[in-house]
Protein backbone atom coordinates (compact mmCIF):
# COMPACT_ATOMS: atom_id res chain seq x y z
CA UNK A 1 0.00 0.00 0.00
CA UNK A 2 1.23 3.45 -0.87
CA UNK A 3 0.12 6.31 1.47
CA UNK A 4 1.77 9.98 1.51
CA UNK A 5 4.44 10.52 4.45
CA UNK A 6 2.04 13.21 6.02
CA UNK A 7 -1.05 11.06 5.85
CA UNK A 8 0.99 7.81 7.57
CA UNK A 9 2.38 10.67 10.31
CA UNK A 10 -1.73 11.71 11.00
CA UNK A 11 -2.00 8.18 12.53
CA UNK A 12 0.92 8.84 15.16
CA UNK A 13 -2.29 11.66 16.64
CA UNK A 14 -4.91 9.02 16.11
CA UNK A 15 -2.96 6.38 18.12
CA UNK A 16 -1.97 9.04 21.14
CA UNK A 17 -5.73 9.81 21.26
CA UNK A 18 -6.99 6.44 20.84
CA UNK A 19 -4.80 5.65 23.70
CA UNK A 20 -6.04 8.13 25.67
CA UNK A 21 -9.43 6.70 25.13
CA UNK A 22 -8.82 3.49 26.00
CA UNK A 23 -7.17 5.18 29.56
CA UNK A 24 -10.00 6.92 30.67
CA UNK A 25 -12.18 3.96 29.85
CA UNK A 26 -10.41 1.93 31.85
CA UNK A 27 -10.15 4.22 34.45
CA UNK A 28 -13.88 4.95 34.25
CA UNK A 29 -14.36 1.06 34.49
CA UNK A 30 -11.92 0.87 37.78
CA UNK A 31 -14.00 3.49 39.53
CA UNK A 32 -17.51 1.91 38.36
CA UNK A 33 -16.20 -1.11 40.23
CA UNK A 34 -15.41 1.13 43.00
CA UNK A 35 -13.46 -1.95 45.45
CA UNK A 36 -13.09 0.32 47.85
CA UNK A 37 -16.35 1.37 48.13
CA UNK A 38 -16.97 -2.21 48.07
CA UNK A 39 -14.88 -2.43 50.46
CA UNK A 40 -16.58 0.10 52.87
CA UNK A 41 -20.30 -1.50 52.07
CA UNK A 42 -19.11 -4.85 53.10
CA UNK A 43 -17.48 -3.55 56.67
CA UNK A 44 -20.49 -1.35 56.93
CA UNK A 45 -22.91 -4.34 56.81
CA UNK A 46 -20.66 -6.20 59.28
CA UNK A 47 -20.82 -3.22 61.74
CA UNK A 48 -24.84 -3.11 61.55
CA UNK A 49 -24.91 -6.81 62.29
CA UNK A 50 -22.01 -5.88 65.28
CA UNK A 51 -24.46 -3.35 66.66
CA UNK A 52 -27.60 -5.31 66.24
CA UNK A 53 -26.26 -8.40 68.41
CA UNK A 54 -24.63 -5.67 70.75
CA UNK A 55 -28.50 -3.65 71.11
CA UNK A 56 -29.70 -7.28 71.55
CA UNK A 57 -27.31 -7.77 74.46
CA UNK A 58 -28.62 -4.39 75.95
CA UNK A 59 -32.25 -5.31 75.61
CA UNK A 60 -31.77 -8.69 77.12
CA UNK A 61 -29.73 -7.29 80.09
CA UNK A 62 -32.75 -4.28 80.65
CA UNK A 63 -35.29 -6.65 80.48
CA UNK A 64 -33.44 -8.95 83.15
CA UNK A 65 -32.62 -6.17 84.93
CA UNK A 66 -36.11 -5.33 85.28
CA UNK A 67 -37.44 -8.32 86.23
CA UNK A 68 -34.45 -8.32 89.18
CA UNK A 69 -36.11 -5.74 90.17
CA UNK A 70 -39.49 -6.54 90.55
CA UNK A 71 -38.45 -9.71 91.70
CA UNK A 72 -37.13 -7.36 94.64
CA UNK A 73 -39.72 -5.62 94.62
CA UNK A 74 -42.13 -8.18 95.36
CA UNK A 75 -39.63 -10.12 98.03
CA UNK A 76 -39.60 -6.59 100.12
CA UNK A 77 -43.33 -5.75 100.14
CA UNK A 78 -43.76 -9.46 101.38
CA UNK A 79 -41.44 -8.06 104.18
CA UNK A 80 -43.21 -5.40 105.00
CA UNK A 81 -46.11 -7.34 104.79
CA UNK A 82 -44.78 -10.27 107.50
CA UNK A 83 -43.10 -7.70 109.66
CA UNK A 84 -46.62 -6.44 110.16
CA UNK A 85 -48.04 -9.78 111.10
CA UNK A 86 -45.11 -10.55 113.32
CA UNK A 87 -45.72 -7.59 115.51
CA UNK A 88 -49.17 -8.97 116.00
CA UNK A 89 -49.04 -12.60 115.82
CA UNK A 90 -50.03 -14.22 119.16
CA UNK A 91 -48.77 -18.20 118.55
CA UNK A 92 -44.60 -17.87 118.64
CA UNK A 93 -44.70 -21.03 116.38
CA UNK A 94 -46.37 -18.60 113.99
CA UNK A 95 -44.01 -15.85 115.17
CA UNK A 96 -40.93 -18.19 114.23
CA UNK A 97 -42.64 -18.70 111.40
CA UNK A 98 -42.64 -15.57 110.07
CA UNK A 99 -39.40 -14.88 111.53
CA UNK A 100 -37.83 -17.55 109.59
CA UNK A 101 -39.92 -16.44 106.24
CA UNK A 102 -38.22 -12.75 107.08
CA UNK A 103 -34.55 -13.88 107.20
CA UNK A 104 -35.07 -15.83 103.95
CA UNK A 105 -36.59 -12.86 102.18
CA UNK A 106 -33.70 -10.73 103.41
CA UNK A 107 -31.24 -13.53 102.23
CA UNK A 108 -33.06 -13.15 99.05
CA UNK A 109 -33.10 -9.43 98.64
CA UNK A 110 -29.42 -9.80 98.84
CA UNK A 111 -29.08 -12.73 96.11
CA UNK A 112 -31.28 -9.91 94.40
CA UNK A 113 -29.61 -7.17 94.66
CA UNK A 114 -26.15 -8.74 94.20
CA UNK A 115 -26.90 -9.73 90.08
CA UNK A 116 -28.22 -6.18 90.36
CA UNK A 117 -24.81 -4.87 90.57
CA UNK A 118 -23.31 -7.31 88.25
CA UNK A 119 -26.23 -6.91 85.70
CA UNK A 120 -25.46 -3.17 85.66
CA UNK A 121 -22.05 -3.59 85.56
CA UNK A 122 -22.38 -5.63 82.15
CA UNK A 123 -25.16 -3.32 81.02
CA UNK A 124 -23.00 -0.45 81.05
CA UNK A 125 -20.28 -3.02 79.25
CA UNK A 126 -22.93 -3.57 77.00
CA UNK A 127 -23.77 0.10 76.28
CA UNK A 128 -20.30 1.11 75.92
CA UNK A 129 -19.92 -1.39 72.96
CA UNK A 130 -23.35 0.06 70.98
CA UNK A 131 -21.77 3.66 71.12
CA UNK A 132 -18.37 2.39 69.93
CA UNK A 133 -20.07 0.56 67.11
CA UNK A 134 -22.24 3.33 66.50
CA UNK A 135 -19.10 5.59 66.42
CA UNK A 136 -17.78 3.27 64.35
CA UNK A 137 -20.03 2.82 62.15
CA UNK A 138 -21.10 6.68 61.58
CA UNK A 139 -17.61 6.76 60.26
CA UNK A 140 -17.59 4.55 57.94
CA UNK A 141 -20.85 5.41 56.05
CA UNK A 142 -19.17 8.98 56.20
CA UNK A 143 -16.20 7.54 54.28
CA UNK A 144 -18.31 5.72 51.74
CA UNK A 145 -20.55 8.76 50.75
CA UNK A 146 -17.58 10.70 50.78
CA UNK A 147 -16.39 8.36 48.13
CA UNK A 148 -18.96 7.89 46.46
CA UNK A 149 -18.90 11.42 45.71
CA UNK A 150 -15.51 11.58 44.88
CA UNK A 151 -16.30 8.69 42.29
CA UNK A 152 -19.01 10.45 40.93
CA UNK A 153 -17.08 13.64 40.22
CA UNK A 154 -14.35 11.24 38.68
CA UNK A 155 -16.44 9.05 36.62
CA UNK A 156 -18.37 12.16 35.32
CA UNK A 157 -14.91 14.11 34.94
CA UNK A 158 -13.18 11.35 32.53
CA UNK A 159 -16.71 10.90 30.80
CA UNK A 160 -15.76 14.36 29.68
CA UNK A 161 -12.30 13.45 28.80
CA UNK A 162 -13.25 10.31 26.89
CA UNK A 163 -16.27 12.53 24.85
CA UNK A 164 -13.52 15.19 24.08
CA UNK A 165 -10.45 12.44 23.20
CA UNK A 166 -13.78 10.84 21.26
CA UNK A 167 -14.57 13.64 19.17
CA UNK A 168 -10.96 15.12 18.50
CA UNK A 169 -9.93 11.10 17.29
CA UNK A 170 -13.41 11.66 14.69
CA UNK A 171 -11.82 14.97 13.45
CA UNK A 172 -7.99 13.78 13.44
CA UNK A 173 -9.38 10.57 11.55
CA UNK A 174 -11.20 11.94 9.04
CA UNK A 175 -7.68 13.68 7.46
CA UNK A 176 -6.82 9.60 7.04
CA UNK A 177 -7.19 8.03 3.70
CA UNK A 178 -10.12 5.72 4.14
CA UNK A 179 -7.60 2.84 2.80
CA UNK A 180 -5.18 4.13 4.93
CA UNK A 181 -7.53 4.36 8.14
CA UNK A 182 -8.72 0.98 7.45
CA UNK A 183 -5.58 -0.81 7.60
CA UNK A 184 -4.66 1.08 10.92
CA UNK A 185 -7.92 0.04 12.56
CA UNK A 186 -7.05 -3.96 11.22
CA UNK A 187 -4.02 -3.46 12.68
CA UNK A 188 -5.08 -2.17 16.14
CA UNK A 189 -8.34 -4.40 16.28
CA UNK A 190 -5.60 -7.60 16.08
CA UNK A 191 -2.32 -6.43 17.77
CA UNK A 192 -3.48 -3.77 20.10
CA UNK A 193 -1.22 -1.03 17.92
CA UNK A 194 -2.56 0.87 14.76
CA UNK A 195 0.97 2.87 14.29
CA UNK A 196 4.28 2.76 15.71
CA UNK A 197 6.79 5.86 15.54
CA UNK A 198 9.98 4.53 14.32
CA UNK A 199 12.58 6.87 16.82
CA UNK A 200 16.22 6.22 16.66
CA UNK A 201 15.47 3.01 15.85
CA UNK A 202 13.20 1.77 18.14
CA UNK A 203 9.40 0.84 17.56
CA UNK A 204 7.38 2.97 19.86
CA UNK A 205 4.61 0.26 20.05
CA UNK A 206 6.58 -2.50 21.04
CA UNK A 207 9.60 -0.53 22.75
CA UNK A 208 11.84 -2.49 20.80
CA UNK A 209 14.86 -1.62 18.61
CA UNK A 210 15.14 -2.87 15.29
CA UNK A 211 17.53 -5.13 14.15
CA UNK A 212 20.00 -4.46 11.49
CA UNK A 213 18.48 -6.57 9.20
CA UNK A 214 14.98 -4.76 9.39
CA UNK A 215 16.14 -1.55 9.47
CA UNK A 216 17.93 -2.12 6.32
CA UNK A 217 14.17 -3.37 4.58
CA UNK A 218 12.94 0.09 5.95
CA UNK A 219 15.71 1.81 4.72
CA UNK A 220 15.01 0.21 1.19
CA UNK A 221 11.18 1.50 1.47
CA UNK A 222 9.76 4.12 -0.45
CA UNK A 223 8.79 7.07 1.50
CA UNK A 224 5.75 6.42 0.66
CA UNK A 225 5.50 2.63 1.09
CA UNK A 226 3.47 1.70 4.09
CA UNK A 227 5.55 -0.46 6.02
CA UNK A 228 4.38 -2.73 9.37
CA UNK A 229 6.49 -2.73 12.21
CA UNK A 230 8.04 -6.28 12.42
CA UNK A 231 7.54 -6.50 16.45
CA UNK A 232 4.04 -5.08 16.86
CA UNK A 233 2.42 -5.73 12.93
CA UNK A 234 1.79 -1.65 13.44
CA UNK A 235 2.19 0.79 10.57
CA UNK A 236 5.22 1.82 11.23
CA UNK A 237 5.72 5.91 10.93
CA UNK A 238 9.19 7.50 9.80
CA UNK A 239 10.26 10.61 10.24
CA UNK A 240 13.80 12.79 10.45
CA UNK A 241 13.66 11.20 13.64
CA UNK A 242 14.04 7.77 13.15
CA UNK A 243 17.68 7.34 12.50
CA UNK A 244 17.82 5.89 9.30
Amino acid sequence: MKAAPQDQAVLLEVQRLDNDITRLAHRITTLQKGEHLTELRARTAALRSELAAAADRVEDAERDLARLESDTATAQARIERDTTLLQSVGSAKDAAGLQNELDSLNRRIGDLETQELELMEQLDGFRATVGDVEARLAETEAEHARLAEVQGDGIARFASDRAAAEQARTEVAAKVPADLLALYERQRARYGFGASFLQGGVSTASGVTLTGADLAKVRAAAPDDVVLCPDSDAILVRTGESGL
